[in-house]
């Protein structure tokens, strides 16, 4: 595991802040408008409101959060990345730290607005955790595994796990607040995929005199492969070659550098990859 102490720290004060919003989130909006989150931060929330109903216990946010995590915290220690899971542990602690030792009064009291703001709010703090690469637990880490090491397409597993989530929250506390929390949990997706577009690919075409630099190149940048093809422009009539590859959004800016310092007269077009089979590289956490 290695360490870059600039980096490092700003990951980390990134990471407070993200969980300090977080759990600000959980303690206004979420809990003014008893809405239930996705995955584990979701559960938690469930699991507190039945016992303060069925059992007349209230536990605290943290404790049950840390009893969820233990295993997806693990996968990630293993599987993932050390200093990835290390500072998504931090989210995890610091979250639940925040939201039990501060009070606060409910913004408002329309649900709408709790589940459209607590929603962009929500987003807010998860993507600044994702961008300082680290995750705000649960279902993320596990996602990850089996996305990275088993090529499973998780999508689908973590919507069913939400959708079972609000099932049984609608069932034990009311339909209502399970449909307010599918547009609270709506408007976060949304949020986050304008926020942050790492996990999006996109397919690009590079016309060029240059192919074979302009292949290395891409490597060079992204660890991406490349595929060269002959063409022919249109209108002068003349041979070129295009380069057809699939990259990271990441990785766009550095790639697009990258091309106009070996070839400043190249044509590129950039186009969103809705769906990819197939290997495809995905840069290891630390």
């Amino acid at each position: 595991m290695k360490f870059d102490t600039k980096r490092d720290i700003k990951r980390l004060l990134g990471v407070l802040a993200g969980a300090t919003l977080l759990a600000l989130n959980l303690k206004t909006f979420v809990s003014a408008g008893g809405l239930f989150p996705g995955g584990a931060t979701g559960l938690t929330v469930l699991l507190q409101r039945v016992a303060l109903r069925y059992f007349n216990l209230a536990l605290p946010y943290s404790v049950l959060n840390i009893i969820i995590n233990i295993i997806p915290v693990y996968i990630g220690f293993r599987y993932v990345g050390k200093k990835f899971t290390i500072l998504s542990l931090i989210m995890i602690l610091f979250t639940g730290f925040v939201t039990d030792s501060v009070n606060l009064q409910p913004i408002t009291s329309d649900m709408l607005l709790i589940s459209i703001f607590g929603g962009i709010l929500n987003a807010c703090a998860i993507t600044l955790c994702l961008r300082m690469d680290a995750t705000s637990g649960g279902t993320d880490f596990i996602a990850i595994y089996l996305s990275q090491k088993k090529g499973v397409d998780t999508w689908n597993l973590i919507f069913y796990f939400n959708a079972a989530l609000l099932a049984v929250a609608g069932y034990l506390f009311g339909w209502e607040k399970a449909l307010y929390s599918i547009i609270f949990q709506y408007v976060s997706t949304q949020t986050i995929s304008a926020l942050y577009r790492n996990y999006q690919k996109l397919t690009l075409f590079v016309i060029t005199d240059y192919p074979n630099e302009i292949a290395a190149g891409i490597h060079e940048v992204c660890h991406h492969g490349a595929s060269i093809m002959h063409a022919m422009g249109a209108f002068e009539r003349k041979d070129h070659y295009m380069v057809y590859s699939v990259i990271s959004s990441a990785d766009i800016k550095k790639v697009k550098m990258k091309i106009n310092e070996i070839d400043p007269e190249s044509f590129v077009n950039t186009i969103r990859s809705q769906d990819i089979t197939g290997h495809f590289y995905m840069r290891p956490k630390d």
